[in-house]
């Protein structure tokens, strides 16, 4: 996969653009609104999943009381409960502010994937709706509701999911993010889906970040400026290119069992990824296909593997940005691909530079001779 140049600049760019610092978090120490102190005081409080924080309890008569609160500029916020850790068949507690101030919270009956399967006043959830408070304060959203429950809550499987549109007629629009998580209400601790899921998930990742944003785009910058140590650029370029499709397949892989396992809604995440995964396997295609040096059609041939190449990391690149938000992948991620692409995008522009000085001076040096 031949060349970066002003593609993969720009593929860098628009990556370093997604991946710009989130809203300040909220965390247990925030004081809650007074409206809330006297009915749901004494709380436990853990953060549980970007800017959402958990506060709860327990009572003898298995009556939960919770808080959920997070940053809020408009839309709605919900917090399921299910059995399997999976949408369907769930129920939700979901809150948010009309458009007229009026503030909204009910369970919503996860029926299926789609708006019209999401049906309001519908569930499984036990509660008083006399019991239920949505607040709105300093940019900030506080969910407090009460369930009642047969028995004492444990590990529970929990979803948390936040959509950007405010509901009409009580019908709820795509979430723009969301999780599931494992909560322990009697020890306070969370963890994203079962073990087995989650390390399938930091494989996906790993995997699929390092072949499509360190490997290939190596490879890449070899083709482009190492041209001047023949024929040894080739076998790096090769070499490095073959390596990196590999582990990124493999990631695809450990991606597509992942899904079949949690049937995560992420239409563009993989969109995006049988785009990039059907361009690579072009790209391994065409080296068969390859010209003699000699031939009249080797130009069309390298125009054609140069700009499929930048094409595919252009997209592998905005697809890894996605793949770190949908999945929940935490700053520590985000801060390590950032770093990555700014490390590259200072290379690429260096040695561009270096590459169009040293073709200038020998423009000159043959104009002169």
């Amino acid at each position: 996969m031949l060349g970066m140049g002003r593609a993969s600049v720009g593929a860098l760019l628009v990556a370093l653009a997604v991946l710009a610092p989130a809203a300040t978090a909220q965390s247990c120490g925030d004081e809650l609104p007074t409206q809330l102190v006297g009915n749901y005081s004494g709380l436990a409080c853990a953060p549980v999943w970007n800017n959402f924080v958990l506060r709860y309890a327990q009572d003898r008569d298995n009556v939960l009381r919770v808080v959920l609160s997070t940053m809020y500029s408009t839309g709605w916020v919900g917090m399921g409960f299910s059995k399997d850790g999976l949408m369907v068949g769930s129920s939700a507690m979901v809150g948010w502010m009309g458009k007229t101030g009026v503030a909204h919270i009910k369970q919503f009956s996860l029926q299926g994937k789609v708006p019209s399967q999401v049906v309001v006043d519908k569930g499984s959830l036990v509660s008083n709706d006399h019991d239920h408070t949505v607040l709105v304060q300093q940019a900030k959203i506080y969910l407090a509701f009460q369930l009642r429950f047969t028995a004492p809550l444990k590990r529970q499987n929990v979803l948390l999911a936040i959509g950007s549109a405010i509901p009409v007629n009580d019908r709820l629009s795509e979430h723009q993010d969301k999780t599931s998580i494992t909560f322990d209400f009697t020890t306070g601790s969370s963890s994203s889906g079962s073990s087995f899921q989650e390390g399938l998930k930091r494989t996906h990742g790993a995997l699929n970040l390092f072949a499509w944003g360190v490997l290939l785009p190596i490879g890449a910058i070899v083709a482009r400026y190492c041209r001047r140590w023949d024929p040894l650029w080739f076998y790096l370029h090769a070499g490095i290119q073959f390596v990196g499709f590999i582990l990124g397949l493999a990631g695809i892989v450990a991606g597509v069992s992942l899904y079949n396992k949690i049937q995560a809604n992420v239409p563009t995440h993989r969109g995006l990824g049988i785009f990039v995964l059907v361009l690579g396997i072009l790209q391994i295609l065409a080296i068969f296909l390859r010209p003699n040096k000699d031939s009249k059609y080797r130009k069309f041939w390298n125009w054609y593997h140069h700009w499929v190449g930048r094409l595919a990391l252009f997209f592998a690149a905005i697809n890894i940005v996605v793949g770190i938000k949908v999945g929940g992948a935490g700053s520590s991620w985000k801060v390590g691909y950032g770093f990555n692409l700014a490390v590259l995008l200072i290379t690429i522009i260096a040695l561009e530079v270096l590459l169009w000085t040293r073709w200038r001076n020998n423009s000159s040096s043959t104009t002169a001779y």
